[in-house]
This record gives structure tokens, C-alpha cells and sequence, in this order.
């Protein structure tokens, strides 16, 4: 048994962790490449569907939407395990990868959108929360920005090969081959140690009347009797108010995230509206790049290969220095750079070259930005890390639901006029949420904000 109770503890060193955070980069890189797959293909996916873009952007919102879900994720993964419900996750991803590649039309689509959402929703805060309950805060952006290589890699290796099968094969083909892809990952996640539950409140607990309490009241098959042996029926209106109470009294719970609630907030609203401002430039760079430029699939998955070598250079710099210099400090300048390049792209529109130069420095600032940026959420309430963490994916989803609208709807409208502006305004708002409220934990950096 000396076997199953090591399995069940979570090494909390570098050396020992090396294998689960293999395992789980592993499992990003496949998840995030489905969810990369749409914004450089989304013309070539919308054709093979038979929608256009504006059409697709919308399903897309649909997928982005579902996501409001995550804090049911984040509190059942505090509750029931990390592990299981990142496996579950997975089950609906796939499910809903192979039912987007189906070709079945329009229900079809909307039904993958669904639960591929759902999947998406429940595994990517829960891998985060998993990760970080292994490591002190000390070694919290290390541990998370090597989680984050995935999304690089994902532009590396995941859509150059995505570019090449829709350049020889069928449309559906690259959906397939994620399909399975997420299967195998859901066995790898089957070998991997449980970790510590963030808020972890004994199920036991929730009513102490459980145990002694209860057996002190004679029954009859369940049914309480009094002292002269007749059984007692609860009266209808109060079980029903307790249960309209409890409901209440769980749902205001899941937006609960104690004492350092207004920091907490400040920081997953500022990552809301960084995350918007670059969604609605990637959800439609792809076709600018082949509307103005002429790329080929094959030429877009070059130009994602290049602008995810770029990611990897920030996800790898916040690993070897965020730690010192402190989360808040490197989510600011991640925010700063990013504004810089959203001002800059109708200014470089003049050639391939320029354009794709301002996206990988883009890429690169805004990789900096938001991995430092996930590093600071995990602390803000670490008794509550799960709810935290799917708590800041549902809202930050909210703003990457309306790229769906805005993205394609804008470029289409007013070219790159309608994405560069936009994306400042909101990556400046940002930066004033952050800096005014958002708070780094004491002692945890030098330098901490």
C-alpha cells in the first residue's frame, strides 16, 4: 500500500515536480492549440463549415461564454480534487473537438462550441490551481511560467502542423487529430499525483448536526417520530426556504474571496480587460494577414510558429525573473509593452514584414504580462485558490466573448483601424486597475507592489 500512499502525495521540489509539470505542459500544449486553431485558420474553418467569419466569431463567443461556468469548476476542484475534474474537463473537450469536425451543420457546430467551452472552462484554472498548490509563492511564477510554455509551444509546434494538415488534407482533419490528442492527454492525467485542495471545506462539516446530532432523533425509515411514536412530516414552506437560503447562500459564496477581496478583483479585472485587448486582435489577425497579405495556411502556420517562439521568450524570462522582480511589477510591463505595439499596428501596416515584426514583439510583451499576471491572481486568496483562479477564467472569459463580436465585426468595418485603438483603450484601463488597487503579497519579491 506503501505505493498508492506515495501516489496520493504531491512533491513539492523542482526536482521531483519536473514530471508532473511535463505531463501538464504536455496537456496545455494540446488544449491550447485547439483553442489557438481559430484565430490563425478562422477564414479556412469558416469556409469548410459554411459560415463566414462574422458567423463563426459569434460561435466562438458562444465558447467564450461558456465559461462562465468556471466557478462551478473552481469549487468543485477546491472540494472533490483537482485531478478529477481536470480529467472530466478533458472528456467534454474532446467531446466537443470531434463534434466541431463532424461537418454536421449548424447544431453541430453549436453543440462542440458547448461542451468544448465547458472542457476548456474547467480544465485550464484547474491545471493552474494543481500547479500552484504544489509550490510556495516564492516559486510560483516559475512553476506557472513554465506551465504557460505550452501556449508558446502550442504556436510553435501545434499550429505549424494544424497549417499543414488543413494544406493536405480535409478542413476537419486537424480537429480529429486534437480530438484524440486530448484523449490520450486524459490518460497521461491518470498517472499524476494528487495534490493539496485549496479551500478544502469537509463535506462532513456542512451541517455539524451529521453523526451524533442526528442519532439522537428516533426514526422510522428516515422519517423522524415524536415522543408518542407518530412520525413526524416537515412542514413544505420551511424545507423549501431553506433550500431558496442554501442555493443564496452557495451562489454569493462562490464570489467570495475574503479580506483581500477589493485586490483580488482589481487584478482579475485588469487581466479581463489585457486578455480583451489582445483577443480582439488575434481572433481576427489571421484573416488581415490573409486578406492584405495573401498567407496561405501553410504561411499562417509559419507566422504562428514565429509569433509562439516569441511567447516562449517571455513565458521562459517570467520564469527566470518575475520571482525577484516581483508579479506586479512584470503585469505592468507586460501591460506598458503591449500598448505600445496595439498603438503602433495601424502605423506598420505598410508591409508583411513590419506587421509581423510588431506582432511577435506583441506576443512577446503580452506573454510577459499575462503569465505574471496568473503568478499574482493564485496568491491573492490562497485558502480559496481553486475559486480564485476559475473565478478570474469566468470573468476574464466575459471579455474574450465579446473579441468574438468585436474582432471580426471591427476589422471587417475599419480594417486595422477597428483592432490597434480599441485593444489600447482597454490594455490602459488595465494598467490604471492594477496599479491603483491591485496588491502584490507582502514579502514575496523583492521590490512586490
Amino acid at each position: 500500500m506503501r505505493s498508492r500512499q506515495t501516489r496520493a502525495e504531491a512533491p513539492r521540489g523542482f526536482a521531483h515536480f519536473r514530471y508532473i509539470l511535463a505531463a501538464c505542459v504536455a496537456t496545455r500544449l494540446v488544449v491550447d492549440t485547439s483553442i489557438q486553431l481559430f484565430y490563425s485558420f478562422l477564414q479556412i474553418i469558416a469556409l469548410g463549415m459554411g459560415l463566414n467569419v462574422v458567423v463563426l466569431g459569434r460561435f466562438l463567443s458562444l465558447r467564450s461564454a461558456v465559461g462562465l461556468s468556471a466557478p462551478l469548476f473552481g469549487n468543485a476542484a477546491d472540494r472533490y480534487g483537482y485531478l478529477r475534474v481536470m480529467r472530466l474537463a478533458l472528456v467534454l473537450a474532446a467531446a466537443g473537438t470531434f463534434l466541431l469536425g463532424s461537418g454536421g451543420g449548424f447544431w453541430s457546430v453549436a453543440a462542440g462550441m458547448v461542451l468544448s467551452g465547458m472542457g476548456l472552462t474547467g480544465f485550464m484554472p484547474t491545471v493552474q490551481a494543481y500547479i500552484s498548490a504544489q509550490l510556495p509563492f516564492a516559486q510560483r511564477a516559475r512553476g506557472i511560467g513554465i506551465l504557460e510554455y505550452s501556449w508558446a509551444l502550442a504556436g510553435i509546434l501545434g499550429l505549424s502542423l494544424m497549417g499543414l494538415l488543413f494544406d493536405r488534407f480535409s478542413w476537419q482533419i486537424p480537429f480529429l487529430v486534437l480530438g484524440a490528442a486530448i484523449l490520450a492527454a486524459w490518460a497521461l492525467l491518470g498517472f499524476l499525483p494528487k495534490a493539496p485542495r485549496g479551500a478544502d471545506t469537509p463535506l462532513a462539516g456542512n451541517g455539524a448536526e451529521t453523526g451524533e446530532a442526528r442519532a439522537a432523533i428516533p426514526t422510522v425509515n428516515g422519517i423522524p417520530e415524536d415522543a408518542a411514536g407518530q412520525k413526524v412530516r416537515p412542514a413544505l414552506a420551511p424545507q423549501f426556504s431553506t433550500v431558496v437560503a442554501r442555493a443564496v447562500g452557495n451562489f454569493t459564496a462562490l464570489f467570495d474571496l475574503g479580506s483581500n477581496r477589493r485586490s483580488a478583483y482589481a487584478v482579475i479585472g485588469a487581466n479581463c480587460l489585457f486578455l480583451f485587448g489582445q483577443g480582439h486582435v488575434l481572433i481576427a489577425h489571421g484573416v488581415w494577414l490573409q486578406n492584405e497579405y495573401g498567407l496561405t495556411a501553410s504561411a499562417l502556420g509559419l507566422a504562428a510558429l514565429a509569433q509562439g517562439a516569441a511567447e516562449l521568450i517571455g513565458a521562459v524570462l517570467v520564469s527566470l525573473i518575475t520571482d525577484r522582480v516581483g508579479k506586479k511589477r512584470s503585469f505592468q510591463a507586460g501591460i506598458l509593452g503591449s500598448l505600445l505595439f496595439y498603438i503602433a499596428l495601424p502605423i506598420v501596416n505598410r508591409g508583411l514584414w513590419p506587421v509581423i515584426g510588431a506582432l511577435l514583439l506583441l506576443r512577446f510583451a503580452y506573454e510577459y504580462g499575462l503569465v505574471s499576471a496568473i503568478a499574482l491572481i493564485t496568491e491573492q486568496a490562497p485558502d480559496r485558490r481553486g475559486k480564485v483562479i476559475s473565478l478570474a477564467v469566468a470573468i476574464n472569459l466575459l471579455g474574450v466573448t465579446l473579441t468574438g463580436f468585436t474582432g471580426p465585426w471591427m476589422y471587417t468595418h475599419f480594417g486595422v483601424w477597428g483592432l490597434g485603438p480599441v485593444s489600447a483603450v482597454c490594455t490602459l484601463a488595465a494598467f490604471v486597475l492594477v496599479t491603483v488597487w491591485g496588491r502584490e503579497p507582502a514579502g514575496t519579491a523583492v521590490g512586490s507592489g
